[in-house]
């Protein structure tokens, strides 16, 4: 009943024209408010999956390392186990160092990763490649896989470069204290191609054949930096996590790609609800103009809320009526600014209407995803932004002194 009048007051010719060029206004801004958050989470969506995708092109499903220092032993019986799990759908070894490179006067610092041959099927890596071929050589004959930002700073085109390039590594075991270059591994390698992934990864990473790697760090036959897994079904990654921990014992620690990348979602999800709250203030605007209007509507009803309390209307009964103009007009401009926003969203991810500016990044659009999550949210932020703002006005008239007297 009381939503009943509240719908008559709301289509009702008011008195004071002011009142309905405010409600108008409110709604207005509900609907923007509204549809400039759903949008903006969608882009937001769509640039943390297209981010996401790019680091599971480099990290793994699982991977294991081990609890202190750089290298852990991986042993034959270790590795028949892993075999018998299933859900693993292949699995890499792999070694890493930090790794000096020369080509001439110029020169990087990179993170040398020395692979078998099963890491093309477990990362991505051979599918971003931007020149040459998926080439990793030998043991005797090793090519390095750059990343086009370490290509960059050796001045070499990694595909066509006929000169050998001079890689210093550090080698296992004691320090020799009285001949500092005794600790360091050089030697020669050739590229054979250049990948992009990500920036994180572009300037930071070169790949290359893992018995090179170990022969240089001088490790031994069971000795690598860790494992890399990659399962059939990713909704199975905690079950199969949770296998490969018994497998190796505490010295080794096995994490998912979330656990990888720890800091990167961490800080996508508090950009996430901080972009959130920025735009909740238009929603906030928005109330403030929605008191007004219901407060000017309670003003002008005053003898009507007299004529109800007459007829039985309790205090209670008349605070509904004016909660549910409020909710109305939320009902209104959230339901408006949803459809807004779906419109347009649907139109980008269809025509790419929106440009990103620059050139430099890897889409020339505004990605956008939909997600049914934000648009509850965003729901129920209005509904409770409205439910505030109603009650105010609501309260006054519920209080206001009732009297069927004309002046």
């Amino acid at each position: 009943m009381h939503f009943l009048f509240a719908w008559r007051y709301f289509k009702a010719k008011k008195s004071t024209n002011a009142i309905n060029v405010i409600a108008w206004i409110s709604i207005v801004a509900i609907v923007i408010g509204t549809a400039a958050l759903i949008l903006v989470l969608s882009v937001f969506n769509g640039f943390e999956d297209l981010v996401k995708s790019l680091y599971s092109s480099f990290y793994t499903d699982l991977k294991v390392f081990p609890a202190s220092g750089k290298v852990v032993t991986i042993t034959q019986k270790q590795l028949e186990q892993l075999r018998g799990i299933g859900g693993i759908k292949n699995f890499s070894l792999v070694v890493e160092e930090k790794s000096f490179l020369q080509n001439g006067e110029y020169q990087s610092v990179a993170f040398l990763k020395g692979v078998d041959d099963n890491y093309r099927y477990v990362s991505g890596v051979a599918d971003h490649i931007v020149k040459g071929d998926y080439d990793l050589g030998t043991g005797d004959i090793p090519k390095l896989v750059l990343g086009v930002g370490v290509e960059s700073a050796l001045g070499i085109q990694a595909d066509r470069n006929i000169f050998t390039l001079r890689i210093y590594l550090p080698r296992k075991g004691e320090p020799e204290l009285l001949d500092p270059m005794a600790n360091i591994s050089t030697d020669t390698i050739r590229t054979s191609s250049a990948f992009i992934i990500q920036q994180d990864f572009d300037n930071k990473y070169c790949i290359t054949n893992i018995d090179f790697a170990k022969k240089a760090l001088r490790l031994g036959q069971d000795e690598y930096s860790g494992l890399e897994i990659k399962l059939t079904d990713q909704s199975e990654t905690e079950n199969i996590k949770q296998q490969v921990q018994k497998i190796f014992n505490e010295g080794y620690r096995v994490e998912d790609r979330y656990q990888q990348n720890q800091s990167l979602y961490s800080v996508m999800n508090l950009e996430r609800w901080v972009i959130y709250a920025v735009l909740s203030l238009i929603l906030v605007v928005a109330a403030f103009n929605m008191i007004g209007a219901l407060t000017m509507l309670v003003l002008e009803k005053q003898k009507d809320i007299s004529v109800l309390h007459a007829l039985g209307g309790d205090r209670n009964f008349i605070q509904k009526i004016f909660l549910s103009e409020g909710m109305l007009l939320a009902l209104i401009g959230g339901g408006a600014g949803m459809l807004l926003a779906l419109l347009v969203a649907i139109l980008q991810i269809k025509y790419h209407l929106i440009p990103l500016e620059g050139g430099s990044f890897l889409i020339d659009y505004f990605p956008v995803k939909l997600r049914l999550a934000d648009f509850l949210l965003v729901g129920a932020t209005v509904f409770v932004i409205a439910l505030i703002a109603s009650w105010l006005p609501s309260r006054k008239a519920a209080n206001q002194e009732l009297s069927l007297r004309s002046e």
